[in-house]
């Protein structure tokens, strides 16, 4: 199944939400499944934003699922990483990151897992995280800023160009992240769905012909793994997308 979710649409349906963790107001916003789960594993994905309160701290945590996270707007520190404006996360499983810290004016991020599964966090901080824990690669990785192309520049690219977002050498299964940048009407056929634990297609920039629909910046569509194809398509004036790529199996 493919599934499809614009950007605005989950823009407009931002609402306030209480932190788990601290109990501090921000506000969230779901493009698949529930914002967090506690089943062992359920189909379909989970996609969620979170736009964080000037200077908020989200504390030390771990999920019990894979994810990707995208920082698209704000700044701010993961531990002691500054994030901004375009980059990208992958933890493996059950691997603590953070303390997440917004600057004074905000931060977005965008968390997508492979399926809805154990996904509320626990939170160092608490009692009885140590026995939650479950062997896991531990990756915590974050991308380099990821640069985008102005308008004219994206709109009249004539090639395809494929730039992974961290270094290949050092990935030993099937998850993978890169920025695919295509011109006005031009398409390339994504990652083959069955090579990984399924992916997401992301618009960091431009918009994404897909579902018979054009899709606007911050939408994203989810390929599963039982497809037997995808084509990733540009809008009228072209795309920039990440393509994530879940490991097949992340136990």
């Amino acid at each position: 199944m493919i599934h499809a979710k614009s950007g605005v649409e989950v823009l407009d349906n931002l609402s306030v939400v209480n932190s788990p963790g601290t109990g501090i107001e921000h506000w969230g916003s779901s493009y698949f499944g529930p914002r967090y789960s506690t089943a062992e594993l359920s189909s379909g994905p989970q996609a969620l934003m979170t736009q964080m309160s000037p200077n908020e701290t989200i504390l030390p945590h771990f999920h019990g699922v894979a994810q990707f996270q995208i920082f698209p707007s704000g700044a701010g520190m993961m531990a002691k990483t500054e994030v901004r404006p375009l980059m990208l996360q992958y933890k493996d499983h059950h691997s603590a990151y953070g303390p997440l810290v917004a600057g004074p004016h905000g931060l977005t991020f965008i968390a997508l897992r492979n399926r809805i599964g154990d996904s509320a966090p626990v939170y160092l901080s608490k009692p009885g995280y140590r026995e939650k824990l479950k062997p896991s690669k531990r990756r915590n990785w974050i991308s380099p800023h990821i640069a985008l192309s102005t308008r004219p520049v994206l709109q009249f690219r004539r090639e395809v160009a494929w730039e992974p977002l961290f270094e290949p050498g050092k990935i030993e299964d099937e998850m993978s992240a890169q920025l695919v940048r295509l011109g006005a009407g031009m398409s390339a056929p994504g990652p083959h769905p069955a090579r990984g634990g399924g992916y997401y297609v992301w618009v960091a920039n431009g918009s994404m012909a897909a579902n018979g629909q054009i899709l606007p910046e911050w939408s994203m569509t989810f390929v599963e793994h039982t497809e037997s194809a995808y084509e990733i398509k540009a809008g009228p004036v072209g795309l920039e997308a990440l393509v994530m790529q879940f490991p097949k199996d992340d136990d």
